[in-house]
């Protein structure tokens, strides 16, 4: 008896036991399937930490160099923050006799900016001004300047992708080797899918203004269609409608030159020097391109000749009185600011020097004509009186950029009957402007 109950509690704990060994069994195969399972998250989470202190790694070496440019513009400010600069800068300015170019309206925004913060409004207004007087189909950079430094402003204003890029870009010499390398795997990347949808995005306001007036600054050879014109519909009554400045531009040339006039003590000094000829048809009218080495002494400054215009009629008038062609001597001084000195042409004598041009310009649109061995005097253009009424003014064709000076030869200088007519094209002046109160002056 004793036998078989002992046999029974042996055969129960090994029962028992068994039972137990399984339980076991089973949760050691649960958790070893859960530790598998964790086992990729595990590793990828671990994967991903390298990657975010990478990350760190990266932004911390990025924002070294911004540490230093926001030390650099803090120097800058504090320098500014009298003020005793920007009111010296304003008296120079206010001291100028014709109105500041894009570039010092710009550069003064940034001044005042500086000075006085981003939300200063004569910063704004200053910028805004720099992006209505420039050029948009040859200053790019101006107008990215001006349209970044609006935005951080917080002036609400379209900023062209290209110029948002151009700000997000450092210079190389500002980059460590790593960073280097980083952009230009970004700039190649960039160049596939991204570049291509940025290809097929509608462009806002400013980047079409931007291309129409790259366009027609410097329109594709051959093209059928010039981007304006002297008659028609792209004559000057629908300029405004392409160039702005054009339309809303409020000292705009030519004008009629009457009364009354302020008085001035200086003389125009001519020392014009012969060189090769060179005449080119744009199409509109004809051009002489002049060799360097002939200028102008205008109040004691000296203007490089670059080229002479052809007008017909003359642009500017005198007391309402109008010339059948005058003559634009263009000059630029050392920092880009433009003179044109004009030569009024009235019916008369033959003149050899027309003769000489007309003989050897192309009668249609081309390249440059350039005859070997002939030499072209531009002071033989000029009349023997250099007395001047003298405005401010602008381009008289598109983009008609303002910020130009002009002077007005009071004397004008012969061209016959015959000449006027071979002259290739019935119309190449535009009519004349608005005064707008200006100032006219004469020596």
């Amino acid at each position: 008896m004793k036998r078989t109950i002992f046999d029974a509690l042996l055969v129960i704990a090994l029962v028992a036991a068994g039972a137990l060994g399984w339980l076991r069994y089973q949760a050691g195969a649960g958790a070893a399937a859960q530790a598998a399972e964790v086992a990729p998250q595990a590793a990828a989470a671990v994967t991903k930490l390298s990657d975010t202190e990478k990350q760190l790694e990266s932004i911390q070496a990025d924002l070294e160099p911004l540490r230093k440019k926001a030390g650099q513009l803090l120097v800058y400010r504090s320098a500014l923050a009298n003020g005793e600069v920007l009111r010296d800068l304003e008296s120079v300015y206010r001291k100028e006799k014709s109105a500041l170019s894009p570039e010092r309206e710009a550069g003064l925004g940034a001044i005042r900016m500086l000075t006085k913060g981003g939300a200063d409004p004569a910063a704004v207004e200053a910028y805004r001004r720099a992006l209505d007087t420039a050029d948009w189909g040859t200053r790019k950079s101006l107008i990215c300047a001006a349209q970044n430094a609006l935005a951080s402003a917080g002036q609400k204003i379209e900023v062209i992708s290209s110029c948002q890029q151009a700000l997000a870009r450092a210079p190389a010499s500002d980059k460590g080797p790593q960073q280097a390398e980083a952009g230009k795997a970004a700039e190649a990347g960039a160049a596939s899918e991204p570049a291509k949808a940025a290809e097929e995005a509608p462009k806002t306001l400013a980047e079409r203004r931007l291309d129409d007036a790259t366009r027609k600054a410097d329109p594709k050879p051959g093209s059928s269609l010039p981007p304006w014109s002297f008659e028609g519909d792209l004559g000057p009554d629908f300029w405004g409608e392409r160039y702005a400045m054009c339309g809303r531009g409020r000292s705009q040339s030519p004008i009629n030159i009457a009364g009354p006039v302020l008085r001035v003590k200086y003389e125009l000094i001519h020392d014009y020097r012969a060189g090769p000829l060179a005449v080119l048809n744009d199409g509109r009218t004809l051009h002489v391109n002049v060799a360097p080495g002939s200028r102008m002494r205008i109040d004691s400054l000296p203007y490089e000749l670059v080229s002479l215009t052809f007008q017909r009629p003359a642009g500017e008038q005198i007391d309402g009185k109008t010339f059948p062609m005058g003559i634009h001597f263009l000059h630029r001084d050392l920092n880009g600011k433009l003179v044109t000195v004009v030569v009024l042409m009235r019916e008369g004598n033959e003149n050899p020097g027309i003769k000489q041009i007309w003989a050897n310009a192309p009668k249609s649109e081309g390249p440059e004509v350039k005859p070997e061995g002939l030499r072209f005097d531009p002071a033989n253009l000029l009349p023997r009186d250099m007395k001047f009424f003298l405005y401010d003014g602008s381009l008289s064709t598109p983009p008609c950029t303002e910020n130009m000076r002009y002077y007005i030869l009071r004397e004008p200088i012969n061209i016959s009957r015959d000449q006027i007519l071979q002259f290739p094209f019935k119309i190449s002046s535009r009519p004349v402007q608005p005064q707008n109160g200006r100032p006219i002056s004469a020596n």
